[in-house]
């Protein structure tokens, strides 16, 4: 069930993490938000759709796997003075609260890396009040589309996925979504998809180069060397490639996600 977080804590993960905010990663959810609701945010990683919720309900609580993990979510929240925040150690797939805590438990880009989506779900549900709401987004990897295609960030693609799943997780978790909420038991669902899109010369020179970092640095670059999935030289291709890409002056990259809102 255990599985390893691909992506590590890199400053350039973080660099993209911290781009997200409620706007961009959780429209599908904010029309059904209530000042009085209390929600969990699973998996909150460094707090910044937690900060955005925080704004417009009643109480947040925080979750990550480690202290370490939370820690940078407490910066944010502290950042913004927020005082409606607090914060947990929690697993998604053993929740540490009772059953019908809260309004709202919503994760983001969290199932396509736990060990057992389909038991944490179970877990989300257990804790959502009657009436309430349980939210998820996550990309898939596989319907990621870009141009130009170049052969360096094919390698990127077949990389990243071959890593992904070594992990026991599963980088196209968006077309999954569904299937493993009527897995979890959920009658109502509802199930939309919504994207990223990289496309003006300052967004794709940000992505390109946030990404040409994370292949030369972070944890996905430490994996692929100590397993042998690829070389030095190898990852050192894939970076130039996503800087080749972001220089392009017709280079366009589109990122599908798939969304659930579920009722317990």
């Amino acid at each position: 069930m255990d599985a390893v977080y691909t992506h590590g804590h890199h400053e350039s993960v973080l660099r993209s993490h911290r781009w997200r905010t409620a706007e961009n990663s959780a429209a599908y959810l904010l029309p059904h938000l209530k000042p009085a609701m209390k929600v969990l945010d699973v998996g909150s990683g460094p707090g910044t759709i937690t900060a955005d919720l925080a704004a417009l309900v009643a109480h947040v609580t925080a979750s990550e796997v480690t202290e370490d993990a939370l820690a940078l979510a407490r910066a944010e929240i502290g950042a913004r003075g927020l005082g409606n925040v607090d914060f947990a150690v929690a697993d998604a797939h053993a929740l540490d609260f009772p059953d019908d805590t809260f309004c709202l438990v919503h994760a983001h880009q969290v199932l396509q890396h736990v060990g057992d989506p389909v038991r944490a779900l179970r877990e989300m549900r257990r804790v959502t009040k009657p009436g309430g709401y349980v939210a998820a987004r996550d990309s898939d990897y596989s319907a990621f589309a870009w141009y130009p295609r170049l052969p360096a960030l094919d390698d990127w693609m077949a990389l990243y996925q071959r890593l992904a799943r070594a992990n026991g997780g599963e980088p196209d978790a968006g077309r999954r979504l569904l299937s493993w909420a009527r897995a979890a038991g959920f009658q109502e669902i509802t199930a939309t998809s919504s994207t990223w899109c990289f496309a003006t010369p300052d967004d794709r020179a940000w992505w390109g180069g946030m990404w040409a970092d994370r292949v030369r640095r972070s944890a996905l670059a430490e994996q692929a060397l100590a397993t042998g999935a690829a070389t030095g030289s190898d990852l050192e291709r894939m970076a130039e490639g996503w800087l080749e890409w972001a220089a392009a002056d017709d280079a366009w990259l589109s990122i599908l996600h798939g969304e659930i809102l579920c009722r317990p």
